[in-house]
Formats: structure tokens, C-alpha cells, sequence
């Protein structure tokens, strides 16, 4: 069955190696009949939460704050697996990606439970070092309490200069979890 996936890249360069793994996924996600949508987070105009709680009044913009998340809104509602891709930033995924999830809180607000939309997910990252440690305990906290399934993660250490992940076997694990979503 095809599948919705909204992939968010939170790497602040165009043509980094977190777009190498990002690149390969979708390949493979293609490949298999999968639909792709990916955001580039680094080039769009999204501001930090304000932590109002006062999203949620309309479904088709539903935070309070009217940015380049309007874009991202519907193409998340509709997704079947959200893939957040981000390079390794002290130890954490990019604060691209960390502004742009939290802003994700508004659509559960249109819940009057503030239940989150279920959804599958994916977890790319690229690195200078491999302490990746506490960015799987947040992934792994976040699908816990989010209620979400986890399809998989590609983590992949050693790469810090553009085009250092040329031709790693983390490409090849990208592709293949991108195909067997």
C-alpha cells in the first residue's frame, strides 16, 4: 500500500550529508510507490512556539502564529510516516527541526484531548562524531509518548564536511528503510 511521507530536514545545508541520507530514503521510499514531501526546514520562515496553548480554533491553520508552517500543517495531517532528518548538534537533533516538531503541538490542539495525530516515523542523522546517544533517547521518548511507531533509524558518524558521506553503507541502510516503509 502506498504511503503519505513527510519528511522534515532540520540540517541548515542545502547540500549537506543529512541530504545525502535524506536523498537515499527517498529513493528507496519512491521505488517502493511511496509519495514524498520533504520540507527544508533551514529555508522556510518558521518562528519558535509560544507556548500560548492557543492554537487548535481552525483546523487549516491552526497555530496562532501565521508563518511557513501553514505549509507544512496540511502535508503532516495527511502524512501516514513523518521522517525527521537533522545533522547532530550538541549531541541533539538541529534546533530547526526541535522549532519546527514543537510547533507541530498547535494540530493536537485541535483535538479536544490534545491527542496527537498517530503516525509512523523515521529518525536520519548525520555526524561529525557517533554520540548519538541522547538524540535515540529523545526519538525513542517522543514515539513512547506520542503514541507513534518507529520505523526505523539511520545514524551515521565520521561525515563532517559536505560530501564526506559519499559512498558510506549508511546511504544503502537509508535506501533500504526508505523501501521498506
Amino acid at each position: 500500500m502506498s504511503k503519505k511521507i513527510v519528511i522534515l530536514n532540520g540540517s541548515p545545508r542545502a547540500k549537506g550529508n543529512t541530504t545525502e541520507l535524506i536523498d537515499a530514503f527517498t529513493e528507496g521510499a519512491k521505488a517502493a510507490g511511496h509519495s514524498v514531501t520533504r520540507f527544508d526546514l533551514q529555508k522556510m520562515n518558521i518562528h519558535p512556539c509560544l507556548g500560548c496553548c492557543g492554537g487548535g480554533k481552525d483546523i487549516s491553520s491552526p497555530c496562532v502564529q501565521k508563518d511557513d508552517m501553514n505549509l507544512i500543517y496540511p502535508a503532516y495531517r495527511e502524512a501516514d510516516v513523518i521522517v525527521l532528518a537533522s545533522p547532530l548538534y550538541y549531541w541533539t537533533i538541529s534546533g530547526q527541526l526541535k522549532c519546527t516538531f514543537d510547533r507541530l503541538f498547535a494540530v493536537a490542539e485541535c483535538s479536544s484531548d490534545y491527542a496527537n495525530p498517530v503516525k509512523e516515523c523515521a529518525l536520519l542523522m548525520a555526524a561529525e562524531g557517533n554520540g548519538f546517544e541522547e538524540s535515540i533517547y529523545w526519538y525513542d521518548r517522543l514515539m513512547q509518548h506520542l503514541g507513534w511507531t518507529d520505523r526505523g533509524k539511520v545514524l551515521c558518524g565520521g561525515v563532517l564536511n559536505i560530501g564526506d558521506i559519499k559512498g558510506n553503507m549508511r546511504l544503502d541502510d537509508a535506501r533500504r528503510l526508505g523501501s521498506s516503509i
